[in-house]
């Protein structure tokens, strides 16, 4: 038997929505998950795949590519290289699951996670990029943000977290705070994992009724449902004002998970000219779903 739905503290009212010029009312409390998201959980956005990847061809392609990763974390250790990836999205992207999978075997001790909680008093009053800094990669390092400084970009001006000069001083000194990090040598990344409408609201609506996922659901998710079209305008002018030549985005297409994490894993690998790489392994990008923002987002 599987585990029953939680029960829920506080109910959420039902949410109407236009998506695609249609109004639709999205009850989240329902455990029927509506036919019209359901229907277009995979093809929402125009997403270029009709099924999900194989289940026996993903894990073992992961499996494959993950051997890669300790490669290279082998001769960044050796190499002193130092890696810095940032992961960026909307709500339910799948940011978790592909750093967790990227890291999986690497060894912990030079692969660390960084997901900052809110900042403290004391922390609102640094430098707004200060406290991100604190845990840069030192030598032979890999070291993921799962969100990063860019959250300025997005929740907080959309949610009214910062105010409108605060958002326009990050746009200003994001690309000149990023050139310093590059200059210094660090191999860096920054992903966009880009999701439909609809398979947001799916994934929001399993974690509703989980008892294992319960916990990922909060108020801000139900905020956020009700604010596509402001995220979306804020991520449009992020990409305009921070997608630089130093430090550009790299945008993948997130509705399958498992094509997903393949295509980060990948990027990373092709990019790094670590010892031993086997480019025959790693294979080659799916430009279906990987690019720069002018391209993954058309």
């Amino acid at each position: 038997m599987g585990n029953p739905s939680p029960k829920f503290e506080t109910p959420v009212k039902p949410i109407k929505l236009v998506i695609d010029g249609k109004k639709r009312v999205f009850d989240i409390d329902d455990p029927k998950l509506p036919d019209w998201v359901d229907d277009m959980e995979l093809k929402a956005g125009g997403y270029p795949y009709d099924s999900k990847m194989d289940k026996s061809e993903y894990e073992d392609t992961l499996e494959k590519l993950q051997v890669e990763l300790v490669k290279l974390q082998s001769w960044m250790q050796k190499s002193g290289e130092r890696v810095l990836v940032l992961f960026e999205g909307r709500d339910a992207a799948g940011k978790g699951g592909t750093i967790f999978v990227t890291r999986q075997y690497m060894n912990p001790r030079t692969a660390r996670n960084v997901a900052l909680t809110k900042p403290t008093e004391t922390e609102r009053g640094q430098w707004y990029f200060q406290r991100h800094v604190a845990h840069f990669p030192t030598s032979g390092e890999f070291v993921t943000f799962d969100r990063s400084w860019y959250n300025r970009a997005g929740v907080e001006p959309v949610m009214g977290f910062c105010t409108p000069e605060q958002h326009e001083k990050f746009l200003e000194e994001a690309p000149l705070f990023e050139k310093g990090i590059v200059a210094d040598g660090i191999r860096f990344f920054k992903f966009w994992l880009t999701i439909g409408q609809e398979t947001q609201l799916g994934r929001f609506h399993d974690r509703r009724h989980s008892a294992l996922k319960a916990w990922k659901f909060s108020p801000m998710d139900v905020a956020g449902m009700e604010k596509w079209d402001e995220y979306t305008k804020a991520r449009d002018l992020m990409f305009e004002r921070t997608h630089t030549e130093h430090a550009p985005w790299t945008v993948v297409r997130a509705n399958d998970k498992r094509r997903l994490r393949l295509a980060v894993i990948r990027r990373l690998l092709l990019t790094i000219p670590y010892a031993g790489r086997d480019l025959d392994v790693i294979g080659a990008e799916d430009d279906k779903i990987i690019g720069a923002p002018s391209s993954a987002l058309r």
